[in-house]
């Protein structure tokens, strides 16, 4: 009979199986390096993008050029903030983290939501009232140069747009695609800027036909409040992940499959789940086992389980059972480390 030192052993064993670098391990890798190429596309044109639109800006005096360099300034920072996210979301668990730092994509993500509402969404606010309290006197040669730089900005923020919108289709498209927080975040931040430099070029066009700035502080507004919905978005987003949600309904509905096909399992007393990181997912489950087994089986089945429910769901990487016979049959199980479960063989 094996005693709790060799079924640790056992599980451990399992885990190591497991956590190899297989095709999942693999595919998450290659996936990160995708993503920061896509950030590093974004932030290289961001970052020219921002310098035009200053110049052009302070050369136009006009309030919708000054607020999309303001955007494209956020934008910039936003993506320092989405490479630190893929370094250090990446860090293995240790003492003081045992399950890992996935969640810091999230909270980067958090932050770069602020960023565009503090620096994009509210200082075009700023940017259309003052053009709306103050006046505006239109240079002709500057708002030329403003609409041309627009123009090369939309191009480049396009080009970026669909780096990001590519590599949303090599993981899967809609949902799937997106699931990473970084390349949500910087799909975003293209679309916004590309429909924001539009509203920038109807506004600046507008203003120099008519001679009226409210045309332009409207676009200026119309900026703001864009930032200030994708910035409230991105934010709820990061929130619901930082605070704990559980893991989608397709893995949550494979583990409760399999685990009711188990002969050994009477009734699944208890699921839960909750996303630890982009490809980590704990689970939870209390279950009761029909009657008549001993301590080794309890042991082996727990053991079986945990490998089975990771092989179907290679994300689940922190895997807990409780595991006793049913009420008033025998003994309870308790007690046995493979039933409370280490890592459970992930």
């Amino acid at each position: 009979m094996r005693t709790p030192e060799d079924t640790e052993t056992a599980d451990d064993q399992d885990g190591a199986v497991l956590e190899g670098p297989g095709p999942h391990e693999e595919g998450k890798a290659r996936a990160d390096r995708r993503t920061r190429v896509t950030v590093l596309v974004a932030l290289g044109a961001n970052l020219l993008i921002a310098v035009a639109k200053t110049i052009g800006g302070l050369l136009a005096g006009s309030p919708a050029l000054l607020s999309e360099a303001a955007h494209s300034v956020a934008d910039s920072m936003n993506e320092v903030f989405l490479l630190a996210a893929l370094r250090r979301s990446r860090r293995p668990a240790d003492r003081r983290h045992p399950f890992g730092y996935g969640k810091e994509r999230f909270f980067w993500s958090l932050l770069a939501a602020v960023g565009i509402f503090v620096m994009g969404g509210c200082f075009s606010f700023y940017q259309a009232i003052h053009a709306l309290t103050t006046g505006g006197e239109e240079s002709y040669d500057g708002y030329v140069a403003g609409i041309a730089v627009l123009g090369v900005a939309l191009l480049s923020e396009g080009a970026s747009l669909l780096r990001a919108l590519h590599q949303v289709r090599r993981q899967g498209g809609g949902v799937d695609g997106l699931r990473d927080p970084a390349l949500r975040t910087v799909v975003a931040e293209d679309g916004t800027a590309v429909l924001g430099v539009t509203l920038a070029i109807a506004g600046m066009a507008l203003h120099l036909v008519t001679g009226q700035v409210v045309w332009e502080a409207s676009a200026s507004f119309a900026i703001g409040a864009l930032l200030v919905y994708v910035a409230y978005w991105l934010g709820r987003d990061a929130r619901e992940q930082l605070i704990g949600v559980a893991a989608d309904p397709e893995p949550s509905r494979k583990i409760r499959a399999l685990l009711a096909a188990q002969p050994e399992i009477d009734t699944v007393e208890a699921l839960l789940t909750m996303q630890l990181g982009l490809d980590s997912t704990l689970v939870a489950a209390r279950v009761d086992l029909v009657p008549g087994l001993d301590s080794e089986q309890v042991e082996e089945v727990a053991v079986r389980i945990k490998r089975s429910i990771a092989h179907v769901v290679p994300e689940a990487d922190q895997i807990f059972l409780d595991v006793t016979e049913k009420a008033g049959q025998g003994e309870r199980a308790r007690e046995s480390p493979a039933a409370t479960g280490e890592r459970g063989g992930a």
